[in-house]
């Protein structure tokens, strides 16, 4: 009993641990115990204890240094990661800025992107109408016409039918008048371009034909009161030079600036072509002038049913008239030029009505500048024409006048004169208001007024 007693007094009660295992390096109270109990030495001290030599302690300060060094390196990265994503969040939101602005530019500028495409529909079709011209029998003037808009006119009445757009053949009440007179004056207008060319060289038609925009600015001037400033009238006289300067006409250049070509007639047929074109460019202001006055009052298949219309009686007509024969195409190519011709034409009318239905006149007819670019790049790629210097000139200063009248559009209309001069300017200013109004009423938007009102009398 007094050896157990003895026992029990040398041996060291142990703490228990949660884990039941009798480690006791990691408790503390352990560890004191253990280090103060009598006959420990400093040796056993560490091996029980827990205790550890220099060497580990300067080995655990490395690793610190370590870790220290690390977290340093994250925070770098963190900064770094921040950085890169606020250059992004710049870079995005800049681009959204620029994509803003450029869907403002077109939005204002749609009518006039219209324009610009139709012209190269316009192009594409002459180009058939050239490629057309060297193929034996040739096919006349007129003939030409009546196909090409018979063609236009089957695909107006089959879309306005399929649509459902109210009034297909006689158009809308109130501007049937406008209709048939732009369909009329429109067809002296195509019959003058395509004459001049039997008669006179590419670049002087080219030059007469480009009359027409500055002649339609000054006739919606003066007939539809509409604003032509004087940086648009000066974008219309660079456009001209620049249409000049790929024309070269004979008249300003001589006959070294073209190659030698032979012209069909008389010095007396060359004027009277002249005379014909110089109408014809009265017939295209003309028409282009009633669109612009039609307005979005009638669809724009409206306006080409009419003018397609006209134009396939006048030219069965003329021809029934003159006597030409009808010439009848008997090869693949010759009824796939056709085919093309129509299908340009229509798509190419379509797109200037609708150009010059949302914008002025001046601003409108400066687009038709556009053409004379696309018919040069057609002539390099299908006729293999190598353009000139002059020509390249032209054609930057056109596209450049293009792009400055669409840039410095004026988002208010100018009514003339000042508005809060008295009581007499605010009254022309309000009735000119109320015109444009008017005239840019939407057939869609009419149509849905009749609806609103047909419920309301329904309930």
């Amino acid at each position: 009993m007094a050896s157990r007693t003895a026992y029990t007094a040398l041996t060291p009660e142990y703490a228990e641990f949660p884990n039941g295992v009798g480690d006791v390096r990691g408790s503390p109270s352990s560890r004191m115990e253990v280090e103060n109990a009598p006959g420990t030495s400093s040796s056993s001290r560490h091996e029980i204890g827990g205790g550890r030599p220099k060497e580990e302690h300067e080995h655990d300060r490395e690793y610190d240094d370590e870790d220290d060094e690390g977290s340093i390196q994250l925070l770098d990265d963190e900064d770094d990661d921040q950085a890169a994503m606020g250059c992004m969040g710049k870079t995005r939101r800049g681009a959204s800025r620029v994509m803003g602005k450029a869907k403002d530019t077109v939005k204002a500028n749609t009518g006039l992107l219209l324009v610009a495409a139709s012209q190269l529909f316009f192009s594409m079709m002459n180009a058939a109408v050239k490629q057309l011209n060297s193929i034996d029998p040739p096919v006349s003037t007129l003939e030409v016409i009546a196909v090409r808009m018979s063609i236009t006119l089957v695909c107006c009445i089959v879309y306005m039918l399929a649509t459902k757009i109210p009034d297909p053949f006689l158009g809308p009440k109130g501007v049937r008048g406008l209709l048939a007179f732009r369909g009329f004056i429109g067809w002296f207008g195509l019959f003058g371009v395509y004459y001049s060319l039997e008669y006179l060289s590419l670049s002087d038609a080219t030059v007469l034909t480009f009359l027409s925009p500055m002649c339609t600015a000054i006739a919606g001037t003066i007939f539809l009161g509409e604003n032509f400033t004087r940086r648009e009238a000066f974008a219309g006289i660079v456009s001209l030079v620049g249409v000049v300067l790929i024309a070269r006409p004979t008249a300003l250049f001589g006959e070294s600036a073209h190659a030698p070509q032979v012209e069909k007639g008389t010095p007396t047929d060359r004027l009277v072509a002249v005379g014909v074109a110089l109408i014809g460019v009265l017939g295209a202001t003309g028409a282009y002038t009633t669109i612009r006055a039609i307005g979005k009052r009638a669809h724009a298949l409206h306006s080409m049913a009419f003018f397609s219309t006209l134009c396939v009686v006048v030219s069965t007509i003329g021809m029934l008239a003159t006597k030409q024969p009808f010439v009848i195409p008997q090869r693949l190519d010759w009824a796939v030029l056709f085919v093309m011709i129509g299908i340009f034409g229509f798509v190419a009318q379509l797109l200037l009505t609708m150009g010059l239905q949302r914008e002025t006149a001046g601003r409108g007819s400066m687009a038709i500048y556009t053409q004379v670019v696309f018919a040069s790049i057609f002539e390099r790629v299908f006729f293999h024409a190598v353009p000139t210097a002059l020509s390249v000139v032209g054609t930057v200063l056109i596209l450049s006048s293009a792009i400055y009248v669409a840039l410095t559009k004026d988002t208010l209309p100018k009514t003339g004169g000042k508005v809060g001069s008295g009581a007499g300017g605010a009254a022309v200013s309000l009735r000119r208001l109320s015109r444009d109004a008017e005239m840019e009423e939407g057939l869609l938007s009419g149509q849905q007024q009749e609806e609103g009102r047909s419920g309301k009398e329904t309930k």
